[in-house]
């Protein structure tokens, strides 16, 4: 038994074996970031995803669910899709004015151009 819990055992108020899953992922610092992703994906789907996973990729899959997760709980419906669309729309915005400024200043630079060949 590890003598230092990790999150994950904390809160499902199990003991922590040697080769838990979890320990690696979920320090016990940071009982947030288990409960959040407990609460939207369960304990067992989140324990089978990480073992059908090669090892050097569990740490970012965990951090892809602890996000995702915290997205769905700050917004139920969209989750983080709707960051991704809010992302989208300022990118659509800032490529407009980025267009327009564009036109502006090839304008500008007809002009100067007109005007020193007069």
């Amino acid at each position: 038994m590890n003598p230092k819990r990790c999150a994950a055992c904390k809160y499902l108020r199990r003991r922590c074996p040697k080769d838990c899953i979890f320990s690696p992922y979920f320090p016990p610092s940071d009982p947030d970031k288990f409960s959040c992703i407990h609460r939207i994906y369960g304990a067992g789907n989140v324990s089978k995803m990480l073992q059908q996973l090669p090892v050097q990729t569990r740490a970012e899959a965990v951090e892809s669910l602890s996000f995702e997760a915290r997205c769905r709980v700050q917004d139920p419906v969209y989750g983080c899709v709707g960051i991704i669309s809010l992302l989208q729309t300022q990118i659509q915005k800032t490529q407009t004015l980025l267009a327009k400024t564009q036109a502006e200043i090839a304008v500008a630079q007809t002009k100067h151009s007109q005007h020193t060949y007069l």
